[in-house]
Formats: C-alpha cells, sequence, structure tokens
C-alpha cells in the first residue's frame, strides 16, 4: 500500500452513498473528506492537502464540472475522477475536456473504483498532487510551504507542519470571514473542546511569527471565527 495516508476529497451530495465511500476507501488505507456540494468542496479543497478528487456531477450549488474547471485552474496535476449517474457520451467528453482523468458510471463495483484511484496516486508525484506554489507571498513575508517555513528580510524561521497547514489555510481564505467550525473540521476532521484550545495556541504563534509586518492582522470576530487581515498587492 502507501506509505503515508493518501488524502481524497469525495465532493457527494448522496449522503447514503458518501459515506459508504468514505467507510470503503478509508479501510483501505485511504483519508477521505466528505463535501455534500460543490461549495462545501471547493472552499475544503483550497484549504487542504488532496492526492486525489472524486467529483459528482450533479451537486447543488456548484456542479462537478464547474467544480473540476476551479480546481483546475488552480492546480493542473492533482488527479480529478467524476462519478455520475449519466452516461451521456457528451458528458464524458466535457469531463475529460475539463481535464479529468478518469470517469465511473453510477452504479459501478468498488473495487474498481479502488484500482482506478491507486493507477492514478501512484502516476502523479505528491508534490505535484498537491499542487502547492514554491513560495506564497504574505505582505512582506515569503512562506514557504512545502519547506514549513517564512522568510522577512533576509531572515528564515522555521514552522511546525501543524502552524503550516494552518497559515496556509488562513492565506487560502485571506481577507474573509473564516468560520472557526469549519477550519477545526477541515484540518483536525471534528470540532471539539481540545482541538479548539490547541487552535488557539497555534492562532497566537502565528501572530507572534508575523509580527514584523504590521498591516498583517489576524483578527478575532466574536462567536465566529477568524480574519486574516493580508493587505493587497
Amino acid at each position: 500500500m502507501f506509505k503515508e495516508k493518501p488524502r481524497i476529497l469525495l465532493a457527494e451530495d448522496d449522503l447514503n452513498l458518501g459515506i459508504l465511500l468514505v467507510d470503503y476507501l478509508e479501510a483501505e488505507g485511504f483519508d477521505v473528506k466528505l463535501c455534500k456540494d460543490g461549495e462545501l468542496a471547493i472552499k475544503a479543497f483550497h484549504g487542504g492537502r488532496f492526492d486525489l478528487c472524486l467529483l459528482d456531477v450533479m451537486m447543488p450549488k456548484l456542479d462537478g464540472f464547474s467544480l473540476a474547471k476551479e480546481m483546475r485552474l488552480a492546480n493542473k496535476e492533482i488527479p480529478l475522477i467524476f462519478i455520475t449517474a449519466r452516461s451521456l457520451k457528451d458528458d464524458k467528453l466535457k469531463g475529460y475536456d475539463l481535464g479529468a482523468d478518469d470517469y465511473i458510471t453510477k452504479p459501478f463495483d468498488e473495487e474498481e473504483l479502488l484500482w482506478k484511484i491507486k493507477a492514478l496516486i501512484r502516476r502523479v508525484p505528491k508534490n505535484k498532487a498537491e499542487g502547492r506554489a514554491e513560495i506564497i507571498p504574505i505582505g512582506k513575508y515569503a512562506f514557504d510551504f512545502n519547506n514549513q517555513s517564512l522568510s522577512i528580510a533576509g531572515k528564515t524561521k522555521r514552522i511546525t507542519e501543524r502552524e503550516s497547514d494552518i497559515l496556509n489555510y488562513l492565506s487560502a481564505h485571506r481577507n474573509n470571514v473564516i468560520k472557526r467550525e469549519e477550519l477545526l473540521k477541515d484540518l483536525w476532521g471534528e470540532n471539539d473542546y481540545f482541538f479548539g484550545r490547541s487552535l488557539d495556541v497555534f492562532i497566537t504563534k502565528i501572530r507572534k511569527y508575523l509580527k514584523d509586518d504590521p498591516e498583517i492582522s489576524i483578527e478575532n470576530v466574536f462567536g465566529v471565527g477568524f480574519i486574516f487581515n493580508v493587505p493587497a498587492k
């Protein structure tokens, strides 16, 4: 199998099917994030790290084709598989035209889907699937997500993997309200008291790391979450 659990983003509005797929794929050694509509899926995609995406075509708020188009603008390498009840040739051609790597029609054999997933993940190097820019500008800082470092004025500081994940999430949602509950679920998988306390500690540390640029701030929004204020360039 794989040395580390590959992460899969599953966008599926049929929750019964979604839960069944999550249980099956996690039993096979994957870490699966289930989103019940396209808007939640694109938010999770921009805020997390994934090795492959499974996209239902017919979804509320943002359909699978529109979702794939947005994903491909951000990441040209990550494998995409469409899951759909529609088997029309035009739909399949449209999916491939948008950059899909494969297409599976409901009802399908779970084992067949599993082998499609394994083949695609092995084909794409992990760093390309994650599709992270080498350097992310944050005000006067340069944030190297892959190497977990922050640089400013020739000085570089190493940060932990968890701090890097949180800072990347904040950066992806900069200048917008970030709901505390959604951040916790996207990064930790659940929202509970202990994870919440840990998040507060990490946010305090990140504020200190960014103190050399006074135009950057992590603003608390009472009862909701945060706003990561970063000046527009």
